[in-house]
């Protein structure tokens, strides 16, 4: 953090709770949980800042945190920045997630596609690896984009889109105008799967 404000170097990070960090944002904190309850909500969600700074800082930081309670209690999230705009809201919420969420994508690209098994003595074909798996990652998310929002395969990992809908059994019967497949009776994705397969097909001309 010292390096990045010696050198211009805008940063967020996450930051660990304390007893002291608890005691800063605890008039926000113990609203946030009488106003869930008075609104029979099940998630309310509320945000604020403080200045902080721990021993080894030397310095106090802008820390914004994000104050959810449930049914199951008060859950708190803290990060901290040099970025001096925005609001609370936006710093935790467009800003931090939107990092954690690009870390999401590319753990799916390399552990879920195997995108880091660069093994080959060639540096070319290396290179050649990893396109082939960038292309297997771009086919995977635009599978998963496709399917409607209200199903749960929608928000699901590569790995579970692999085991759900590609490496499935059925019997294929092709034809010179079509091509058909059946399912087994039992099969829980065999509707999703069709419109998905309706839904991706070329238009015609």
């Amino acid at each position: 953090m010292a390096f990045c404000e010696a050198n211009g170097v805008g940063y967020i990070l996450g930051l660990p709770g304390n007893k002291v960090l608890d005691r800063l944002v605890e008039p926000a904190a113990d609203d946030v949980p009488v106003r869930r309850a008075e609104a029979q909500a099940m998630v309310l969600r509320r945000y604020t800042e403080a200045r902080y700074g721990a021993k080894s800082w030397r310095c106090e930081r802008r820390v914004a945190a994000r104050i959810e309670a449930t049914t199951k209690g008060l859950d708190i999230r803290f990060v901290v920045t040099n970025i001096a705009g925005g609001s609370a809201e936006w710093l935790h919420d467009t800003l931090y997630c939107a990092r954690g969420q690009a870390e999401n994508l590319i753990k799916l690209h390399k552990s879920q596609l195997a995108s880091d098994r660069t093994s080959c003595r060639s540096a070319l074909a290396n290179q050649v690896r990893l396109v082939l798996h960038t292309g297997a990652y771009w086919l995977m998310l635009g599978l998963r984009d496709a399917i409607p929002k209200p199903q749960p395969l929608a928000r699901a990992e590569f790995i579970t889109l692999r085991m759900r809908l590609i490496k499935i059994g059925a019997r294929i019967a092709e034809t010179a105008s079509r091509v058909r497949i059946a399912f087994a009776a039992a099969h829980p994705e065999a509707a999703l799967f069709a419109g998905l397969a309706r839904f991706l097909q070329p238009a015609g001309p």
